[in-house]
């Protein structure tokens, strides 16, 4: 080692160890012997050390004491405890402690080695074992990206690329993850051009692998499951990506089993008004459109364009044969989450209860706005970071707690996802046109990017068309549309900022999750 490991150790019956300490030197390792917990304390003061081997019997204060004295001292250095007794009442009260580990006397040359490298050297060997591991993985997930030519063939790929993204997250070679990037980016760039290829024909019936999307989501995997002598909850996090839920996955396992864990297709455009509608409605933006005018806003409307979605599930329930008892709210700040949580009980003579949970998506808004917010998610891993952090301390795995004590089947999914946008794309359009930075719809487009996807009759797709001219374009990858005037403003006000509306994997393919209580 090039900078040598030092083990401050206290133990009375020092040399006993002798023999621990040669073979520790062998290896590299600098050892520090000290008598007492006192001592031991003392000598913290004077030398810097990266690990404590701390006997749990010795004379003058107890290991206890010296653990929490230490702690006082250096709240991040690693303790290990090592005792002769077994004792249960010992083990709780160390681990309570918060000790790093704890070791039981006769230990072996090895399980010290093996305790040290774990508690040391652990970031170094995550690094070198992710790295390898995805070195190793790269020609394969390259060939899967060339190969790919079925819906399920993306969804394969792109679960890949999430437990890539955050077990190189773990990593420090900022080497590795930079090609995996320049991969993640590979593919979305194919991902688009599949989604160009075959989007229309989906939508058409023109192909038989449609994949599962929006509007037909609720009807082929939840439905099926609804029962009126049981309630069922379903979860709507707005904007929860993927890998968002394998960061919150360990969280809700505490409490739920995984029976499904599926990735579905979010329609176009990958915005909330589009696609929450469709999936509550089991309809496209156009039929929905055309069967209820009263449920729904085209883009120069005046109002919210999610007011309707309790109607539209209503009828969506009917049309489908489910004459079921139904509630449905919507969480848009903390104190209506507790309300809601505090009068669950009295909603569950419901069959089906449906949450709609904005934070995710206001985090992502919020992100463009504001410069905290932009500090504590400035990449995807810290993105990923503060979802989990909300999560945790949530009225969602509040609700989902109380829930799986009831027994009751929970459902999460979400509408659309997010990315990262990075590469700004000029585009010329008229006042009428719409705000958003992933997709536009308008009659007066003009752009030069043909990496653009390009929708000129939205009839094909079931867009509602604002007039007889109107045509849609889609940002693909890391793009994102930026008027002439000001560009280069709005380029580096944008740029880095998590949005969407257009084609990426982050924005389309989105979980179905299905869960079963403990």
């Amino acid at each position: 080692m090039s900078d040598r490991i030092r083990i401050l150790w206290a133990d009375d019956e020092m040399e006993l160890l002798n023999p621990y300490i040669r073979f520790l030197e062998a290896k590299g390792y600098e050892v520090i012997p000290v008598l007492s917990g006192n001592e031991a304390i003392d000598k913290l003061d004077g030398e810097v050390v990266d690990i404590v081997f701390l006997d749990e019997n010795m004379p003058g204060i107890s290991g206890i004491d010296t653990i929490q004295r230490i702690k006082n001292k250096r709240p991040s250095l690693p303790i290990v405890m090592i005792t002769k007794s077994e004792e249960e009442r010992i083990m709780e009260e160390a681990i309570g402690s918060n000790i790093s580990d704890y070791l039981v006397k006769p230990v072996q040359p090895m399980q010290i080695l093996h305790c040290l490298k774990k508690h040391t050297e652990n970031q170094r060997l995550i690094t070198e074992k992710s790295t390898l591991d995805y070195q190793q993985s790269f020609r394969e997930l390259s060939f899967k990206m060339m190969e790919a030519r079925t819906p399920d063939d993306w969804k394969d790929i792109y679960r890949d690329m999430v437990y890539w993204e955050m077990e190189l997250g773990k990593s420090t070679d900022t080497n590795i993850r930079e090609i995996y990037y320049t991969q993640k980016k590979e593919a979305n760039t194919l991902f688009s051009k599949f989604i160009a290829k075959n989007y229309t024909d989906w939508l058409g019936g023109k192909d038989a692998q449609r994949p599962l999307m929006s509007h037909t989501l609720l009807r082929e995997c939840m439905f099926p499951c609804l029962n009126e002598a049981a309630p069922t909850v379903l979860l709507v996090i707005d904007n929860l990506r993927y890998d968002h839920w394998r960061a919150i996955h360990p969280l809700v396992s505490e409490y739920y089993r995984v029976d499904r864990d599926e990735l579905y297709y979010s329609i176009l455009p990958t915005a909330t008004q589009y696609a929450r509608n469709s999936l509550f409605a089991g309809l496209l933006p156009s039929q929905i459109e055309k069967i209820y005018p009263d449920l729904w806003l085209n883009e120069n409307d005046e109002g919210n364009k999610n007011m309707k979605e309790p109607e539209l599930l209503s009828s969506y329930l009917k049309r489908c044969g489910k004459n079921l008892k139904h509630y449905y709210y919507k969480v848009l700040n903390v104190d209506f989450g507790k309300k809601v949580n505090e009068r669950f009980a009295s909603l569950l003579d419901n069959s089906l209860i449906v949450g709609v949970y904005n934070f995710v998506d206001m985090l992502s808004h919020a992100h463009a706005e504001t410069d905290v917010i932009r500090h504590l998610a400035n990449d995807e891993q810290s993105y990923r970071g503060v979802v989990k952090s909300w999560f945790e301390h949530s009225q969602v795995l509040e609700l989902l707690r109380y829930l799986s004590e009831k027994k009751i089947r929970v459902f999460i999914t979400t509408d659309h996802g997010t990315i990262r946008i990075k590469n700004p794309v000029r585009i010329q359009a008229d006042r009428e046109t719409n705000t958003n930075l992933r997709y536009k719809v308008g009659r007066n487009l003009s752009l030069d990017d043909r990496d653009v996807f390009v929708v000129s009759n939205p009839d094909a797709v079931y867009l509602p068309r604002l007039n007889v001219s109107s045509k849609y374009v889609f940002a693909t990858n890391e793009q994102f549309f930026v008027y002439p005037n000001n560009f280069t403003h709005f380029s580096n006000y944008y740029k880095n900022t998590f949005q969407h509306g257009g084609v990426s994997m982050e924005e389309m393919l989105v979980p179905f999750i299905s869960l079963t209580p403990r």
